[in-house]
């Protein structure tokens, strides 16, 4: 009991001085490239977006796929260049936040879209994403390494989502891929309300 009580102290107190914390790239201690790779891994609102446009790409069919597998890395790396050439001092996390939240809310709905259209959402979210990154590797002065790793993973997780879903079957597992865009969707609503909580 003494030790739950001066646990629960410890942490009170632990929230006083904490430093307040700064978009960074993770470091792995492999290099720039892999650094890159785990940036994308423990950033919920890249990763989640990700997998949302990855899915929604494969419920259109695999025109639409094609699109994304390319038009997604291709947009988030030019973004990136720009970001980090150019970081800006707005903060990205408001529209990083939407575009995910949007792009897992069309999964749940399994919206119908044009293959051009499934292909702008992609390049819009893959260039405000990849602003965002841009912006972060710039302040943590990492090299071009580091944003061809997050385009790599990108790539990859965009091929191996998108080609499973574009195979699956009528039934139960589409509707699998319909409520983990919801979750999705519901994981950014949640993350736009605490924004709205912590806001000015």
């Amino acid at each position: 009991m003494k030790a739950t009580k001066t646990l629960s102290t410890l942490a009170v107190l632990g929230t006083f001085v904490v430093a307040p914390a700064h978009a960074h790239l993770v470091e792995t201690g492999f290099g720039a490239f892999y650094d890159g790779i785990a940036h994308v891994a423990v950033t919920p609102a890249d990763l989640l977006v990700v997998i949302a446009l990855a899915l929604f790409s494969g419920q259109q069919g695999a025109g639409a796929a094609r699109y994304v597998v390319f038009a997604l890395p291709v947009a988030w790396l030019i973004g990136g260049i720009i970001g980090a050439r150019w970081p800006s001092t707005a903060t990205w996390f408001l529209l990083t936040t939407v575009s995910f939240a949007l792009a897992g809310a069309l999964v749940a709905l399994n919206a119908r879209v044009r293959d051009v259209g499934v292909a702008a959402l992609a390049v819009v979210a893959g260039a405000l994403h990849g602003l965002a990154n841009g912006a972060a590797m710039a302040s943590s002065g990492v090299g071009s390494l580091a944003l061809a790793g997050v385009v790599s993973v990108i790539f990859f997780l965009t091929v191996i989502l998108s080609a499973e879903v574009t195979a699956l079957p009528a039934g139960w597992p589409q509707i699998v891929v319909r409520v983990a865009g919801s979750w999705i969707a519901a994981t950014g609503l949640l993350m736009l309300g605490w924004l709205a909580q912590s806001g000015p």
